[in-house]
């Protein structure tokens, strides 16, 4: 049994899972030409040089529509000049990369490192099928939290201001804005991120077509937010739980945000543990899944941002684990991480999961532990970990 543990734990054999599996997934999709996303993220560029609106539809190119922000477009520039396919494979593996290194930054073991990545490998994979920018955006907020912890006031700011000028679910990184020693230089970095970060697209357009391209950003999200509660493959979070277990759709989402945001301030109630890093852990974990099991824009690839969090939990646990915490985590890895895949009966997924956006349940569930523990543990008993 120990020898199954040590490979399951070794970093290279799990690196090559990481990658591994992501690298698989895109490259099935490229070669049967599923692709979809990676089109829109490539016109994102192509419109704005053009200054082709970037939310309007292109069914020409690609199906659905945009839903990034104007930033968005200098990210995925480099990869506009490959051929697609290439294009697309180096875009996943990117942001795998980049959550990777997030996860290794951690203030925790080297092995809880591992094991944190083993466990978010399959959502991770889930994600790199859909081309998706969210394993980056898991690793921004991430890194905002480590950068605070390191003094890198300057540096959060840069990520936290991109993040949020890219895909709005960036500004969560401002939770953990009580970890900073130097506030006011943390301000005046994002102020000055801010102004950099708005004008850097318009060389490549026009100051006015950029300026303008954020009020159409702002209206196709009203729009999509609106679309979101009549669509089971958006709104995968507990919001949308609520709407379609009751067969309730007119459910106004500030009645489930409010008692939410009250909840997740609480958390901040324990100033005497703010400089506790088991206790910071625990408000990374709940920051990542509340960005989105609490947003209308959720589908299941959002998930793998949701799941880090999942991880992060379980490997700040007090030691030895109970039974209901190793529960929680089978729970979330069979429904939330499973469910999508083939290793999950079908008939479940179709009949039940998906129609009661249920892969949300135990992630609620865990964030609502984590809320308790927040207030609860007695985190200057806790161990500092080692930073290797």
């Amino acid at each position: 049994m120990s020898k199954y543990l040590k490979l399951f734990t070794n970093r290279i054999f799990v690196t090559v899972i990481w990658f591994g599996l992501s690298f698989f997934a895109i490259l099935k999709q490229v070669l049967h030409g599923h692709i979809n996303n990676y089109y829109i993220y490539k016109y994102t560029f192509v419109n704005l040089v053009h200054k082709v609106n970037l939310y309007a539809p292109q069914p020409k190119y690609f199906l659905d529509t945009n839903h990034y922000g104007p930033l968005f477009a200098l990210f995925i520039a480099p990869f506009t000049l490959l051929p697609d396919g290439l294009g697309a494979i180096l875009w996943v593996m990117l942001n795998a990369w980049v959550l990777y290194r997030a996860i290794l930054l951690l203030p925790i073991t080297a092995l809880q490192r591992n094991v944190v990545l083993l466990i978010c490998a399959h959502e991770l994979m889930t994600a790199s099928f859909n081309v998706q920018f969210n394993p980056m955006m898991a690793g921004f907020i991430t890194l905002s939290y480590i950068f605070i912890k390191n003094k890198h006031d300057f540096w959060a700011a840069l990520i936290i201001v991109a993040g949020t000028y890219i895909k709005l679910y960036g500004i969560v990184g401002l939770a953990f804005f009580f970890f900073s020693e130097h506030k006011i230089k943390f301000i005046l970095s994002l102020i000055f991120w801010g102004v950099v970060l708005f004008i850097l697209p318009m060389p490549f357009s026009s100051p006015s077509f950029v300026i303008q391209s954020y009020y159409d950003w702002y209206a196709s999200l009203v729009e999509k937010n609106a679309l979101n509660a009549t669509s089971t493959m958006q709104d995968i979070s507990v919001m949308g739980m609520i709407r379609r277990i009751f067969h309730y759709p007119q459910l106004s989402n500030v009645l489930v945000m409010l008692p939410a945001l009250a909840l997740f301030g609480a958390s901040y109630l324990n100033i005497k543990s703010y400089k506790q890093v088991s206790y910071q852990l625990l408000l990374l974990a709940s920051t990542l899944m509340f960005t989105v099991i609490f947003s209308t824009g959720s589908e299941s690839p959002t998930y793998i941002i949701a799941f880090v969090g999942v991880a992060v939990w379980f490997m700040n646990l007090n030691r030895p684990v109970s039974k209901l915490e190793i529960s929680l985590l089978v729970f979330a890895l069979i429904v939330t991480s499973l469910s999508p895949s083939d290793l999950f009966p079908k008939l479940i997924n179709r009949e039940y999961i998906k129609p009661y956006a249920l892969k949300a349940l135990p992630c609620f569930i865990i964030w609502l532990k984590i809320i308790f523990e927040t207030l609860t543990r007695k985190f200057d008993r806790q161990p500092v970990y080692a930073a290797v």
